[in-house]
Parts: C-alpha cells; sequence; structure tokens
C-alpha cells in the first residue's frame, strides 16, 4: 500500500505535465488546420476567379453566335 501512494503522489504532476502537452497539441494541430485551409481557400478563389472568367468569355462566345442566328431587319 505504502508503494502504491508512493506511485500515486507521483502520477499527479506527471498527469497534468501530459494534459498540459495535450493541449499544447490540440492548439497547435488547430492553427496548422487554420493555416492549412487559408492557403486551400486561396487556391479555391483562384480557380473560382478562372471559372468566372471563362463563363463570362463562353457567353460573350454564345451571345455573338446568336447574333450572327438572328435576321437582319
Amino acid at each position: 500500500m505504502t508503494a502504491m501512494r508512493r506511485a500515486a503522489t507521483r502520477m499527479e504532476p506527471i498527469l497534468v505535465s501530459f494534459r498540459d502537452q495535450v493541449l499544447f497539441l490540440k492548439h497547435n494541430l488547430n492553427a496548422q488546420a487554420l493555416r492549412s485551409l487559408d492557403s486551400t481557400s486561396r487556391a479555391l478563389q483562384g480557380d473560382i476567379a478562372n471559372l468566372i472568367r471563362d463563363m463570362e468569355k463562353s457567353i460573350k462566345e454564345a451571345d455573338a453566335f446568336i447574333r450572327e442566328m438572328k435576321p437582319a431587319p
């Protein structure tokens, strides 16, 4: 029993340190995830801008084609 009590008194400081390290890792991983999302967001914004540009070009080409198809008054 004495050995168990001694071991129990030593466990609490180790557990406190372990909890602190786990908390640090959680925050660090969250920060890394947010940074990753930021770069992903920028890449998506670029892709969306390119898509919008291509769509506008296609719309202009379709409008020009439709104007050519209409009979002259």
